[in-house]
Order: C-alpha cells, then sequence, then structure tokens
C-alpha cells in the first residue's frame, strides 16, 4: 500500500502514476483536474495524501467541497475529495457547482462502484483533459519492495510468490500479510497468521450484508452460478450483477469474480460459523430444488450440527451423491439426514451399506437388525446382505452364509457357498454354487462372485492351477467396480491365498498388487490385501517388506477386524519365529491366543493357525493350541483332505513336531505330505523338503539331497525355509566339507531371502533397515570383521549355539561369546535380533 507520509520518490505506484505526481510535484500551481478510480484497498487516500504534502509544501491550501464552491477562480488552493463514491447527491452538487467557478486545481477518488448519476456526470466533467488513474495491483517487484521493507532484507523469490499469490496484489492486503511476517520467514509455505486476518474483520462489518452472502456465496463455490445466487439473495439479473460489482469494487473479490485467496481464508476464519453455514444450508436446499448436486456444498455441515426438517433431505442427497466416492462421509451423512428429521427405516440399509465400506461393521449390524426381523420391506434382502457380509470380516461364517441364503439376492448364494465352504460343508457349498446366479442380471458383482465360488470349490475338489486360474479371472472382472462393492473377500484375496498355498507367490503379489491399485473392496478390504502382501514377503524371508506392509496395513484401518487382525498378529509371531526373537515371541503370543479365540477356525484361516502351531512349540505352549489345531484337522477331513489346503497345515505340523521333539507326529506329518506330492509341484517339493528335515533331525544328513531340498524350496518363493534346512543340516553333519557347502547354500538362500523386491512405498516398520545396511556397508568396506569372525558369523546365522559353534571351530563357548560381542559392538547392535539382521546383510554383501 502507499504510505501517506511517503516521498513521491519512495512511493510504489506504477509508472503512470508515478509520472502524474512528479508532474505535480514539479508545477504545483499548474491547473489540474484529476479522477483516481480503485477498488478498496489498492491506495487511493494513499494518493490524496501524497497530493495533500505536496501542494502544502508548494503553500497552497487544501479546500473542503463548500469551501471550493465559493473560491475565486485564481484561488490558492486544492480540492482533495475522497470515496466520492459515499457522497450524497448534495454534496455532489457543491463539487460540481466548485467545477463551474473554475477551481483549478481539484482530484477527486472513488470506488467504480456504485456510481451515481451525479457522480457520473461529474466524472465525466473531470476527465475531459486527462482520463481516469485506474490503480491497480501490485505486481512481483511491488510486492518485493514491500516484503524487503517489512523484513529488513530481499525476500526469496519463493516468498514474494507466495504472498503475491495470497494477497493477489491488493496493496493493503500485501502490507497485512508483510507486517505479520516471522521476519526469519524463508519458506513459500507461509501461513496466514491471525494478526494478518484480524483487520478483515472490520472490513466484513463495513459491507453490506448482501454483499456478505454473495462472498459466503463465492467461498462455496457457486460463484459462477448467477440464477442460484440470485435466489439466495432474492434479486434478479441485474440486482446480482450489481452485488457482484460492489464486492470487486470493495477488494475482496479479484477482478476476475474469484475470491483473493486471504480473502477466503478470513472469511472462514473471521465470519461468524452460524452466517456461513447458514448461506451453506441455504444454498444446498435451492440447488436441490433445482436437481443439482450438493455434497460439496454440505461436507461442512454435518460437524456443525446443523439440522432441521428442511435440511434432511438435503443430507440424504449429498449421502448419495458421496456412497461411491467417499463411504466414510456418506455414513456421516445419512446419520445427520435421520438427526435433521429423515426416518430410519429410509435410509437405514443404505447407511448400513456405507458404513461397512468405511469399515464401521458394529454399526452396520446395528442398522441392518431391524431391518432383517422387522416387516417384509424390500430392503430386507439387502439389509441381510450387508451383515452377512458384515459376520465374515468377524469370522463368523456359518451365521454368514444362513444370512446368505435367506437373503437370497444377486450375489448371495456364490458368497453363501464360500463361506460354506470355509465351515467345512462341501456338499452344501456345492449345491449353493449350482442355485447361484440364477437371478438378477449379471452384473460384474454376481459374474465374479460366481467365479470365486467356482474358484475355491476347484481348490478343493479340483486342480489348484485351475482354481488359480479362475479366482485371477474373478479379480480381473471386479477391478473396474470394485472399490464401491461391499465384498465379504475380495477375489484377489482368495486368488491370493490359494497362491500362497500352492506355492505360485509371484501370482499373489501380482493380483493383489492390482486390487490395492484399484482399490477393490475399498477401505474394508485394503488392510486384508496389505496383510496378504506382507505375508508373502514373510514366506520369501524378506522380513523389512513384510514389516512395511504390516504398517501400512494399520494405517489402513483404526482397529483391525478379527479376520485381519488374526493375520497381523499371525506375521508378527511369523517375523518374531524367524529371526529367532523370543522375546518378542512372547510379548505377542498372548495376542496370538486372544485372536484365534475370536476368530473360529476355517479353511481362510490355515495360514496363521500354522504358524501359531510352530510358535507354540516354540514356547511349549501347545496345549493353548490344541483344540484349534484339532478343529482345523476336523475340517479337513469334513472337506476331505483338500490336498492344497492341507499341505501348508502338515509342512506347518512337520515343524512343529520338529520343535515339540515329537518324532511320532513328525513321521505322520511327512506321511501327510506323500499324498499330497502327485497333486502339484508345490506338494512335491514340500514333500521332499519334509524328508530331509526329518532326517537331519535323527542325524542322517544326506548333503546332496538337503542342497536339492533347500534350492527346490527357494525355487517355490520358500528361500528362508531352504535356507534354514540348509543350515540345520550343516550344525548335524560330520564332515567338514559337506558342513562347508550347505553352510555356503544356507548362506546364498538367506541373502535372496533378504534382497527380495517388495512393492511397499512406506517404510514405517522398516525404518531402521537402510541404517543397518549403511552400516553393514561400512564394515565391510572398512574390513572390520577378521575371518575368525567370519567363520563365527556364518555358523552364527546357521543356528549354531555358542557351544556346537565352539565344537567346529575347535574354541571353547566362551570364546565364541567373546567375537558375539566384538561383532555386536563393532556394527552398534542392540539386540540379539539386530545383530543377526546385520550380518545377513553382510554375507549377502560379501558373497
Amino acid at each position: 500500500m502507499i504510505h501517506p507520509t511517503a516521498t513521491t520518490a519512495e512511493m510504489i505506484v506504477d509508472e503512470t502514476m508515478r509520472a502524474v505526481l512528479a508532474e505535480i510535484a514539479r508545477d504545483p500551481m499548474a491547473a489540474t483536474q484529476l479522477v483516481v478510480i480503485a477498488p478498496g484497498g489498492y491506495g487511493k487516500t494513499a494518493v490524496l495524501a501524497e497530493l495533500e504534502h505536496i501542494y502544502r509544501s508548494a503553500g497552497l491550501t487544501v479546500l473542503a467541497p463548500r469551501e471550493a464552491r465559493t473560491a475565486p477562480a485564481d484561488a490558492q488552493g486544492v480540492l482533495l475529495v475522497d470515496d466520492a463514491h459515499q457522497l450524497a447527491p448534495a454534496q455532489l452538487d457543491e463539487l460540481s457547482a466548485a467545477v463551474d467557478a473554475g477551481l483549478p486545481r481539484i482530484v477527486l477518488a472513488c470506488r467504480p462502484w456504485p456510481r451515481s448519476a451525479e457522480l457520473a456526470g461529474l466524472i465525466e466533467r473531470l476527465t475531459r483533459r486527462h482520463a481516469p488513474l485506474l490503480l491497480t495491483p501490485f505486481d512481483h517487484e511491488q510486492t518485493a519492495t514491500v516484503l524487503a521493507t517489512a523484513l529488513g532484507r530481499t525476500a526469496s523469490i519463493a516468498l514474494v510468490d507466495r504472498v503475491h499469490q495470497l494477497t493477489g496484489g491488493v496493496p493493503r492486503f500485501v502490507e497485512r500479510v508483510a507486517a505479520a511476517l516471522d521476519p526469519n520467514a524463508k519458506s513459500a509455505e507461509v501461513d496466514i497468521s491471525p494478526s494478518a486476518l484480524a483487520p478483515f474483520g472490520y472490513d466484513f462489518d463495513r459491507l453490506e450484508p448482501e454483499v456478505l452472502r454473495f462472498l459466503l456465496a463465492e467461498l462455496a463455490g457457486v460463484g459462477q452460478h448467477a440464477e442460484l445466487i440470485g435466489e439466495l439473495l432474492g434479486r434478479d439479473a441485474d440486482g446480482v450483477a450489481a452485488t457482484a460489482e460492489a464486492a470487486k469494487a470493495s477488494g475482496l473479490l479479484g477482478a476476475d469474480g474469484a475470491l483473493v485467496p486471504i480473502v477466503a481464508a478470513a472469511l472462514a476464519t473471521l465470519n461468524p460459523a452460524e452466517g456461513a453455514l447458514a448461506v451453506r444450508a441455504r444454498l444446498a436446499q435451492l440447488q436441490l430444488a433445482r436437481g443439482g448436486a450438493v455434497l460439496d456444498l454440505v461436507r461442512a455441515l454435518p460437524r456443525s450440527g446443523a439440522g432441521g426438517t428442511g435440511l434432511a433431505a438435503v443430507y440424504e442427497a449429498a449421502a448419495g451423491e458421496a456412497e461411491t466416492s467417499d463411504p466414510a462421509l456418506a455414513a456421516e451423512l445419512f446419520g445427520a439426514a435421520v438427526s435433521s428429521g429423515a426416518p430410519l427405516a429410509s435410509v437405514a440399509v443404505r447407511w448400513a451399506n456405507v458404513a461397512a465400506l468405511a469399515g464401521d461393521l458394529p454399526a452396520a449390524l446395528r442398522l441392518t437388525d431391524p431391518v432383517i426381523s422387522g416387516p417384509a420391506t424390500p430392503d430386507q434382502a439387502d439389509g441381510a446382505r450387508i451383515a452377512a457380509t458384515a459376520l465374515v470380516h468377524l469370522g463368523q461364517l456359518g451365521s454368514a452364509a444362513e444370512l446368505y441364503k435367506w437373503s437370497g439376492a444377486g450375489s448371495s448364494m456364490a458368497f453363501a457357498a464360500i463361506s460354506t465352504l470355509g465351515t467345512g460343508a462341501l456338499d452344501e457349498a456345492t449345491e449353493l454354487f449350482t442355485r447361484s446366479g440364477q437371478d438378477g442380471p449379471p452384473t460384474l458383482l454376481s459374474s465374479a462372485a460366481s467365479l470365486m465360488a467356482k474358484g475355491i470349490l476347484e481348490s478343493v475338489t479340483g486342480s489348484p492351477r485351475a482354481a488359480l486360474a479362475t479366482l485371477v479371472r474373478a479379480a480381473a472382472l471386479l477391478e473396474p467396480a470394485g472399490k464401491s462393492v461391499l465384498l465379504p473377500d475380495s477375489p484377489a484375496a482368495l486368488a491370493a491365498l490359494v497362491a500362497l498355498h500352492c506355492g505360485e507367490l509371484s501370482i499373489a503379489e501380482s493380483v493383489l498388487d492390482r486390487a490395492v491399485a484399484a482399490n477393490v473392496g475399498g477401505a474394508l478390504m485394503l488392510a486384508r490385501h496389505r496383510l496378504l502382501q506382507g505375508w508373502i514377503c514373510m514366506m520369501r524371508g524378506a522380513f523389512v517388506g513384510a514389516q512395511e506392509f504390516l504398517a501400512l496395513a494399520n494405517k489402513a484401518s483404526s482397529a483391525f477386524q478379527p479376520r485381519d487382525w488374526l493375520y497381523a498378529v499371525g506375521i508378527e509371531v511369523g517375523l518374531a519365529r524367524r529371526s529367532s526373537d523370543l522375546a518378542a515371541l512372547r510379548r505377542i503370543w498372548s495376542q496370538a491366543g486372544d485372536a484365534v479365540m475370536r476368530h473360529p477356525i476355517d479353511l481362510y484361516t490355515f495360514l496363521p493357525l500354522g504358524e501359531f502351531a510352530i510358535a507354540s512349540a516354540r514356547l511349549r505352549d501347545q496345549e493353548r493350541l490344541a483344540p484349534h489345531v484339532q478343529e482345523a484337522n476336523l475340517l479337513a477331513e469334513q472337506l476331505r483332505q483338500p490336498a492344497l489346503w492341507t499341505t501348508a497345515v502338515h509342512w506347518s505340523g512337520l515343524h512343529a513336531a520338529i520343535i515339540g521333539e515329537d518324532p511320532a507326529a513328525a513321521e505322520q506329518h511327512v506321511h501327510a505330505l506323500a499324498e499330497g506330492a502327485g497333486h502339484s509341484r508345490y506338494g512335491a517339493v514340500l514333500y521332499s523338503a519334509a524328508r530331509s528335515w526329518l532326517a537331519v533331525v535323527t542325524g542322517n544328513v544326506h548333503p546332496g539331497s538337503v542342497e536339492s531340498a533347500a534350492r527346490q524350496l527357494d525355487d517355490v518363493g520358500l528361500s528362508w525355509d531352504g535356507a534354514r534346512l540348509a543350515g540345520q543340516a550343516a550344525i548335524r553333519t560330520v564332515d567338514r566339507k559337506a558342513m562347508v557347502r550347505l553352510l555356503e547354500c544356507a548362506r546364498l538362500l538367506q541373502g535372496k531371502s533378504q534382497t527380495k523386491p517388495t512393492t511397499a512405498k512406506a517404510t514405517t516398520a522398516g525404518q531402521h533397515a537402510p541404517t543397518s545396511t549403511a552400516a553393514a556397508a561400512e564394515v565391510i568396506a572398512a574390513g572390520k570383521l577378521s575371518e575368525r569372525e567370519w567363520e563365527v558369523a556364518d555358523l552364527v546365522l546357521a543356528g549354531l549355539t555358542y557351544k556346537q559353534i565352539g565344537d567346529r571351530l575347535f574354541i571353547s563357548a566362551k570364546t565364541v561369546e567373546h567375537h558375539v560381542a566384538r561383532m555386536r559392538q563393532r556394527l552398534g547392535a542392540t539386540s540379539r535380533s539386530d545383530l543377526l539382521a546385520q550380518l545377513r546383510v553382510l554375507a549377502s554383501e560379501r558373497g
């Protein structure tokens, strides 16, 4: 803004105004008739103050309008008139008289609006010899000058750009922001401080009520809808145009009709909330009556508590707009509609659907229960379907299947078949599948659901590859519409489960990546997809990736549903076991018991149950898990021992038996794996590895067979399992050459598992991994581990105890402990698990 006390040389004005002021300063006595026109805040008053300074310095008298009317033509005076647009007709008549009297020096300043006939006539008479001077916003250079004065230094280009963007270059606004800036401000991210916004309160108080309502309508985003604003203001098109001109003349609205950003911030902050909300509510009602979209107008209304019967229909319409794009917002809007007087029965099912999509399953069940148990209505079938879907996520497959069958709507029979199969009722699931898709149109959902049911049945009764292919096709079919569809389970998740059970980890990874990208199942399914991605990493031995996906799953869900929690705890148990972190395993074990109690065992939970079984043996707490293992065995028996699903069960059972030192149980699991070896390559690989394990634990090590089995495990994605088999065999062999060969194999496979790529983008849970890697690289470069320490490190990674390492290297266990302590100190490892992680990185880099 132009400072009243500044000299002409110091004023921040454009070249035209600078030239006019310089000309007057050179010859103050010259006849001058000028009109200065600009919106509020552009510096008209400051220009007049500068002219007053020039004329008084020259000895001229500054006249009031009444004095000017009677002043002689050669009077040594000047008439300076500010805010002429506010003068009454009588005052304008006095000015006209002064012009008629021939007063030689008259400068009049006004806003472009309002302009009465009297003012227009006066301006026309004063501008016959000199066009009006139009003050314009500051450019970047002028903005930079104001900032430099305020900060006492040159402002950065980024800061100048940001301030200019916030203020639109309006001089008064630039000064307000500059005055409120932190003197050390450098960043382009300038926060608008309360002290910069406070003066706008006075500006708003001076506005006509309808101009303020117009600005609030602009803030609500309907500035381009003249008819809508006309209805809000109760004005015709000419009246709306006049109000818009008044808003522009105030300087609060830009010449392009858009709110200046800092003005928008001030309106949102300083204007009484009830006023802004009342305008939004009224606009929404008017827009709804016109058949227009209302969501953007009412987003903030539910949180404000604004209600009333007049808004119920608005909230309901807005909820309908948000159903597919933002289910959580839609649920909030349905709640606001009911609070405002909409009958609950009219929106209960739609409300329940979006609540479930947003992950609020208790709300979905609470809303659908009265619908299901009440009198027959067209919404009952959908209500039962929504409740059934919620129950699946809660682990209640039996109850869900009953509701799906009772619903019979669309895809319900297919989902009933999937749920029923999960409880072990194969014949009933087959019968339900034959009934699926018979009613209703073949939508994407119904077609995908039918393929899902077919694929899951094939996984139990047919070929694993056929089952996987069917489920992958179902996943692809649902991707275009999947984000707005409420699902008990996604085809991608089921495809990934089947792929995990048959060693097709790359297919599992691919189908889950696509599901996440397409947001299939919305927020409700995202955590499940992320957890399965983490499970893939864990099976490969990529522990950092598994932790990253676990963190992403936590981020996707404020609270895990029982099914998701079962998998999340399963990952934590699996990571702790694989990292030999007994303390972490003990910490998580109580949660594992709780998770398996909350979610009954079904076909789709065999993977976490297997991890829990191994952990229970490690902690000598098999009794706690025994009933659940027995339940899984009974379920498998009811399903006639499907090889694809039971192979994983027996593989986990074998390791639990080995750890629990139960050779008879181990033999039984190997025998069971033999029966499944002929069904798939994966089954054959696990059977071969199981035989090697059984031989290793009995001390009958065949290095060639063990190495072959370990490499086959790596081929099907189980790199960590392969490394552990080779390492344990190395511990037990008496042949030193065989030991070295097996240790090399274990180290190679372990290194591969640790360097498997992942698609996780966030590193919330793995933030320390890069540090460990960098530290390890520095150690390698510095050559800090001696050859003897490398020998000890290799055997530590292979799982040997200090005594066993000492026996191999012909040193005492105490010496081994000393070497490990030195390695831990040099690497800066904070725990045994951290030391193991860094040694694995070192080993992979060294190899």
